[in-house]
């Protein structure tokens, strides 16, 4: 086969900034932005990326994070990013490894127009949340659904928590964290706190030479189309997305198997109709449009024509997606795409197969010994083992781990699973960019600070 006949069978395919898979101690999670073809028209619902760790400075505890609305621009006025107020934002815990949802934590927003009558964003400079020269303020609330008893319980658990603004810049928003940012954790009882804003994207991700067919910029020489070796850019740097976090303490969730499976969606009602005064009215049951676990099941390994019906089902119907999971076609890209990277077809991880075992076990089962319940049901999801001092991949996800380089590897076989491939250069691979562009908070929520719209370097408006 021809060098370009093999680039144009790779081009379908090529999402490895999106993959979620296991290093060298087991699986990871990466991005998710604009992974299936109707999300990435509907940025508002569309899950980026989800994070399942045990607090740092509060261990007793569970700290959650999804972020949505991919690739946001600081300065995109004067309608800037805000969530949806026609959006259900839901967090889902598996306790017992059924592949059911055993608790639920539900957002919903509200969106006031406090001035009408100006197209800006903000009148004067905001010191506050609740600044009247904000001219557009959110807020949102929480219910707890606990369906441990077989029904549904449905616990409210904050109303009207505010939403602190987009940093608009120095002049809107000076001395953003102070005045703004570190005002939307809310402690909303029974040691859970809340939030729910603007902040940088923790990912971080070489995207721009990822999508160009698989482009490893440090390993350029080495690629079927070879370029010169070049370092790392990040394409998510000062960049935003909307995070919402929650910490919850361990008693509340945690049952007698101390694994809990995680995962997120976004819901919306498709029935709408116009009130008297022309405001659009939403009705119906809700209908799942985005789910947001291991992303790369749905970004990479799930093909074009099956990704939307991903995002539309639950983990218990996760068996019928098996076959794509156990046959890699992003494996078999990788000696296309890099010659004399040889990647396994067949691993063996004591499931019975065939195939890449190593793959179902990390997405579908948990790893034994490390995330794997007691007693599980086959599904996708996030899986974090609580009685882990510290939160690293196996265990859940953290803000900093650097998981396209795992990623990659892990695709490549680079695992206790397949040791013949846990070789260079397969453990090698990497796109060269290892870390965010912003340090993370040491509290709740971690997530650093938005990037401001007027610059970061043109003022201390981090």
């Amino acid at each position: 086969m021809t060098a370009r006949r093999k680039t144009r069978s790779a081009l379908a395919v090529l999402a490895l900034g999106g993959i979620a898979l296991s290093g060298p101690g087991g699986p990871v999670s990466a991005s998710s932005h604009r992974e299936a073809p109707l999300i990435s028209q509907d940025p508002v619902a569309d899950l980026t990326d989800l994070y399942a760790f045990v607090s740092p400075d509060r261990p007793d505890s569970l700290t959650f994070v999804m972020n949505a609305i991919p690739f946001e621009q600081p300065g995109g006025g004067p309608n800037f990013y805000q969530f949806g107020d026609d959006v259900l934002y839901s967090l889902n815990v598996d306790t017992n490894g059924d592949a059911n949802r055993d608790l639920e934590y539900q957002f919903r927003f509200t969106t006031k127009v406090v001035n009408p009558n100006t197209f800006l964003y903000n009148t004067n400079q905001v010191t506050s949340i609740g600044d009247p020269d904000l001219s557009v303020q959110q807020s949102y609330s929480v219910t707890e659904v606990d369906y441990r008893k077989g029904y549904p319980k449905k616990k409210t658990l904050g109303r009207n928590l505010p939403v602190p603004p987009a940093n608009v810049g120095v002049r809107s928003t000076p001395d953003y964290e102070a005045n703004l940012g570190s005002s939307g954790v809310k402690d909303i009882g029974n040691g859970i706190k809340a939030f729910a804003g603007p902040r940088d994207d923790p990912f971080f991700a070489d995207l721009g030479s990822i999508f160009d067919l698989g482009g490893l910029r440090p390993f350029n020489t080495a690629h079927l189309i070879p370029l010169p070796t070049a370092a790392g850019e990040d394409y998510l740097s000062e960049l935003n997305v909307h995070s919402i976090a929650i910490q919850i303490p361990k008693a509340r969730i945690v049952g007698a198997d101390p694994v809990i499976g995680v995962y997120a969606t976004t819901s919306r009602r498709f029935i709408k109709v116009l009130s008297d005064q022309g405001t659009p009215f939403q009705f119906g049951p809700w209908v799942q449009v985005s789910r947001l676990g291991n992303p790369l099941v749905n970004e990479v390994v799930i093909p074009r024509g099956s990704k939307d019906r991903f995002n539309a089902s639950s983990p218990r119907n996760d068996l019928q997606f098996l076959p794509f999971v156990l046959k890699s076609e992003l494996g078999s890209l990788i000696p296309v795409l890099y010659p004399g990277v040889n990647t396994p077809t067949n691993v063996s991880a004591g499931l019975g197969t065939g195939g890449r075992e190593d793959l179902a076990t990390i997405f579908l089962t948990g790893i034994p010994g490390v995330n794997k319940p007691v007693s599980v049901n086959p599904s996708e999801m996030l899986r974090l083992n609580t009685t882990s001092a510290v939160s690293a991949f196996p265990d859940g996800r953290s803000l900093t781990d650097d998981v396209i380089d795992t990623a990659i590897r892990v695709v490549a076989g680079a695992t206790p699973f397949s040791p013949e491939f846990n070789i260079a250069p397969n453990n090698q691979l990497g796109d060269g960019v290892d870390a965010n562009d912003k340090p993370l908070s040491g509290t709740f929520p971690y997530v650093a600070a938005p990037w401001s719209g007027y610059g970061e370097n043109q003022g201390n408006n981090s």
